[in-house]
């Protein structure tokens, strides 16, 4: 069984604006991270087109660049003027603004945060609320997690049948950790 410290997390990514990478590299990292990319700018001004199309309102560019503020790709500073390693604050806002528009990535994206307590209090409740949004639309890694907080009872009550739908629907959908969660119960006999 995997326990909160051990659930999916975001995938790390290569640096948008690192010196070592090439223009080819960077480009190809863009495209990955957002289908808004365009092949016609540079890296450094597709990602400059991403932030405006993120603050503009794009759910899909906010989750993307949430997701380079998180893994300390994009460069920000702090109140100081010292160059950030990662911006945890940046990309939880980034990630809300997007999880409100019903953007399921993000919504498990934030609800990571919150139940790690990542520039966000901790709290588990606000993190199931989020992974039941995105697992309501079909987010496999939601599902898992969400299963995971139904069968230790962290931010709901816990209920082992509920954990064992949402490992059901994450396991079908190919989900290894799901599917060795599920085996895990059926070991307990439950």
């Amino acid at each position: 069984m995997k326990l909160m410290d051990e659930v999916t997390s975001i995938t790390e990514l290569p640096s948008v604006l690192q010196e070592s990478l090439s223009s080819e590299e960077k480009a190809d990292l863009l495209k990955k991270i957002s289908p808004l990319s365009d092949s016609t700018l540079s890296p450094d001004e597709q990602f400059q087109k991403l932030r405006e199309d993120a603050s503009a309102g794009n759910a899909e560019a906010q989750n993307s660049l949430g997701t380079l503020f998180y893994t300390g790709h994009a460069i920000s500073r702090d109140a100081s003027g010292k160059i950030l390693d990662y911006d945890l604050e940046s990309a939880a806002a980034w990630f809300y603004r997007a999880a409100e528009q019903g953007h399921a990535a993000a919504q498990f994206n934030l609800g990571l945060m919150y139940a790690e307590g990542q520039s966000v209090p901790k709290d588990p409740a606000k993190a199931v609320e989020w992974f039941t949004k995105a697992a309501e639309q079909g987010n496999v890694d939601a599902q898992n997690n969400l299963g995971v907080m139904y069968f230790v009872g962290e931010g709901i009550t816990r209920d082992v049948e509920k954990a064992k739908h949402w490992f059901e629907k994450a396991a079908a959908q190919g989900n290894e950790e799901a599917k060795g969660n599920l085996e895990a119960l059926q070991n307990l006999g439950s």
